[in-house]
């Protein structure tokens, strides 16, 4: 545990570059599912071209196990802090990068290969960066409340979403269609640089994590960390797969499927579809360090539950809200939606911490939120965009939504009942 002075440093550093680096993240995700259909896929379909987009989101999920395993290693070897700085580069250099893009008409073939590597250097990224920022708060925590303490890394994704939505939405009503569809677009991507360089301010200025820091003073250090943890602590992996399953899946439905709906199918306006969408994540972000707290004082498990079970009864009336047309109930069903999307999401940094061993940890906790990434959220858009395709009906994307709850539901069943209860010793909980 560290001072209050750097704890306060440590938690500050990771919720703003978690969203500096979501800001960036979540800007691809709103793009795909306005904007980038036309302009880098026009000579398809209007749905093919929306799952042609989707695909270049899912694209960058799959290169998250690349970022979680090359950063997971050296996180483990040279340090939390250290790599924590690569990744805020790596995912501001992509996101500028697409802002400068030039599209079909200009590029031909090269202009979507070419934000098909963008969206990988951001997967990489992204693979790397949550594990450390979560690491950094809680390592720097006092044992009862890192709860509390995780849950500001997990504060930067909703933050993040509710900053890029924001700054869309300005330029949406800054300029008319026409000149949005022809630039107005990529000014939320061109001023990443200067939210990157603020980023680097604050992280530069935090000492690295007491626990790495005592790993490495009595040299403890893992030679290889990843063959560590399949080897010593699969089933620690499993279980955190398994939970963030479910909540990835439930939060880039919200994030960028929802969207997408509710102009095509609900018939809202894009700039209510984007104030409903900052909205409700300020419900997200507002909810997030109460779980995450909460987890403190009932447990990890008890919390999980909670999210998930509100998310398994709400997969039906969510979308009954939505197809009513009405912004208000719109909103209603996204606000409810994002309570249990908080309470899964919460708990996940101190989750993830307490499950792994110090000398392996960055390794096993980046592996597991990018594999739970790729199996939940990579896929969602693609997955109910095709399913409404073929079914016509937003039954079969809530029984979509139910069935990653209960994939979720047996992980979370499988976590230690005593993470996160205060313990009498006032140490670190070892699984």
């Amino acid at each position: 545990m560290s001072s209050p002075e750097q704890a306060r440093r440590a938690r500050l550093a990771s919720m703003v570059g978690t969203t500096i680096e979501w800001y960036d993240y979540f800007l691809y995700g709103t793009a795909s599912a306005l904007i980038f259909a036309p302009q880098f896929f026009p000579d398809l379909s209007p749905t093919a071209g929306k799952l042609a987009a989707f695909s270049t989101l899912a694209i960058g999920f799959a290169a998250r196990p690349l970022g979680g395993v090359v950063m997971g290693h050296f996180g483990d070897r040279i340090g939390r802090k250290s790599m924590l700085v690569f990744s805020l580069l790596v995912m501001g250099g992509s996101t500028v990068a697409i802002g400068l893009l030039p599209n079909y008409q200009a590029w031909g073939v090269w202009a979507p290969l070419a934000l098909v590597l963008c969206r990988v250097l951001q997967g990489i990224s992204a693979g790397g960066e949550w594990g450390g920022a979560a690491l950094m708060a809680v390592e720097h925590a006092p044992p009862h409340r890192r709860g509390l303490f995780g849950s500001y890394a997990q504060v930067g994704t909703p933050l993040g979403m509710v900053l890029s939505t924001v700054v869309f939405l300005v330029v949406r009503l800054a300029v008319d269609e026409q000149q949005f569809t022809a630039w107005g677009w990529r000014i939320p991507f061109l001023l990443s640089i200067l939210l990157v360089l603020l980023g680097l301010y604050i992280r530069l200025r935090v000492v690295e994590s007491p626990v790495f820091a005592e790993v490495r003073a009595q040299d403890r250090r893992a030679r290889m960390p990843l063959a560590q943890v399949l080897r010593r602590q699969p089933t620690a992996l499993l279980i955190a797969v398994g939970t963030f399953v479910g909540n990835n899946t439930l939060g880039y439905i919200f994030m960028v499927y929802l969207v997408s709906y509710s102009v095509d199918e609900a018939g809202l306006g894009q700039q209510v579809v984007l104030v409903n969408l900052a909205l409700g994540s300020v419900v997200w972000l507002a909810l997030t360090p109460v779980f995450g707290a909460m987890s403190d004082r009932i447990g990890r498990r008890n919390v999980y539950l909670i999210g998930t079970a509100l998310s398994v009864l709400w997969a039906f009336p969510l979308f009954w809200l939505i197809d009513t047309g009405s912004a208000l109930l719109v909103l209603v069903a996204q606000a409810v939606y994002v309570i249990g999307v908080s309470a899964t999401y919460a708990p996940q940094a101190a989750l993830f911490t307490e499950l792994f061993s110090p000398e392996w940890r960055y390794s096993g906790a980046s592996l597991s939120y990018s594999l739970g990434a790729v199996l939940g959220g990579g896929f969602a858009p693609i997955v109910c965009t095709a399913l409404y395709s073929a079914f016509g009906t937003t039954a079969a994307i809530s029984g979509y939504i139910v069935l990653v709850n209960l994939i979720s539901l047996a992980a979370i069943a499988a976590i230690p009942a005593h993470l996160g209860k205060p313990q009498p010793s006032a140490r670190p909980v070892r699984t």
